[in-house]
């Protein structure tokens, strides 16, 4: 547990370091004084000032943040800003010979460029990680689908497989060795593809011996099982003693040279538009179904992907465990790319967009208006995370507890 929890952080504090990076550097370039440069979140265990940046070390050691000068103040709507900033504005709280150095007072261009810049930086991460994943993996990949979903730029092949979800104990299946999460590859050399036709084979071999070729995900290779369906069947546990569902996969492989040359761009794109197709069909589902639970399902929170990153160091094969890191230090990249450019109050696309109306109309939005709207829009994104947070409390922590305290 302390390890994941170790990897999980050393993972999101890359990602938001790398994009807090974007914003310090442009700044820097373009002369905006930067007053701190964060690692984790205040309070401030310790920093070092170099030249006029003071470089901190912070308790909550996730993450980080960079401050730059004038920005808050320009946020608050304490200052006054006429039309020519560098020589009418008067203010007791910054040094004159300091205002042209502040965020606020800076042209458009380049406030939008230090706000932009952690997007880019996220993204050309996802880009770098996909291509050292897809050369590990040899540029094929499998994504599990949900719905009829086609990528572009690769070549495409879904295949259906039936894994089981539980075995029942002291049933046939227990004791021939089935377990939990294997794929059911045939049945007597016959290929199953989905539950229907597997039911069927079942059915149809009650009280003769069959034989099963498997495939343990645990240890990545296939098992030949022999088992006999039972033909008196205790109630509600089937000829074997197993549940199962049908899960569809989409390989992946990106095989021509120019395939090749932009799978780290190809990639990560199939990826975030897969999933809006994905939250779209959860979506149906729940209106059909009349119920919240299969979209609520498909979403989780830090508690929910730090559960994911210890099932991917279970696995045992080396090559695989790191592809599965680097999979999803991907994903969450260009997820933080996608989300923090949308023009949501409190994000990276919401400063910009208030940026590009001042752009367009030549005026500066109120600044009380804009620190409203970032102030709720802040507080509706921490009321997300805290119902995902609690969901994921009940979907991960309290099972895991339970069966700790039942073994």
């Amino acid at each position: 547990m302390l390890l994941t929890v170790l990897v999980f952080l050393v993972i999101l504090t890359i990602l938001v370091l790398i994009h807090e990076a974007g914003h310090f550097f442009v700044a820097k370039k373009l002369g905006i004084k930067v007053e701190e440069f964060g690692f984790g979140f205040p309070p401030r265990a310790f920093g070092i000032k170099k030249g006029e940046t003071v470089y901190s070390i912070n308790w909550l050691p996730i993450g980080g943040f960079v401050k730059l000068y004038g920005e808050d103040e320009a946020g608050g709507g304490s200052l006054k800003i006429k039309d020519d900033p560098f020589d009418k504005l008067r203010t007791g709280r910054l040094k004159i010979k300091d205002t042209q150095r502040a965020f606020f007072a800076r042209p458009v261009w380049q406030r939008a460029s230090v706000v932009v810049a952690g997007v880019v930086m996220n993204a050309t991460l996802a880009v770098l990680i996909f291509y050292i994943f897809l050369s590990i993996s040899q540029f094929k990949t499998e994504v599990p689908l949900l719905g009829d979903h086609k990528f572009f730029g690769v070549t495409q092949k879904n295949v259906s497989d039936v894994i089981l979800s539980s075995v029942v104990k002291n049933s046939p299946a227990e004791k021939a060795g089935l377990k939990p999460g294997m794929k059911v590859k045939s049945v007597n050399n016959d290929a199953i593809e989905d539950t229907k036709q597997f039911i069927g084979k079942i059915n149809s071999n009650k009280g003769k011996e069959i034989v099963m070729v498997v495939e343990d995900i645990a240890s990545t290779g296939q098992k030949i099982i022999k088992i006999t369906p039972r033909v008196s069947v205790p109630k509600g546990q089937g000829a074997l003693g197993v549940s199962f569902f049908t899960s569809t996969v989409a390989k992946l492989s990106y095989e021509t040279p120019v395939e090749k040359i932009f799978s780290g761009i190809t990639h990560p794109l199939n990826l975030l538009t897969y999933n809006f197709d994905a939250i779209g069909y959860l979506v149906k589902i729940s209106l059909k179904e009349k119920t919240a639970a299969p979209l609520s399902e498909g979403v989780a929170g830090p508690i929910g992907i730090g559960f994911y990153v210890g099932n991917v160091l279970q696995i045992p094969e080396l090559t695989e465990r790191i592809l599965g890191l680097l999979n999803l230090a991907g994903i969450l990249s260009i997820s933080l790319a996608f989300f923090n450019i949308l023009p949501i109050p409190a994000l990276d696309g919401g400063r910009l967009f208030f940026i590009l109306v001042e752009g367009i109309t030549g005026k500066k939005v109120n600044p009380r208006i804009e620190t409203m709207a970032h102030t709720v829009g802040f507080a509706l994104l921490l009321g997300l995370i805290l119902l995902i947070t609690l969901q994921d409390v009940n979907r991960f922590i309290l099972p895991f507890f339970s069966q700790i305290l039942g073994k």
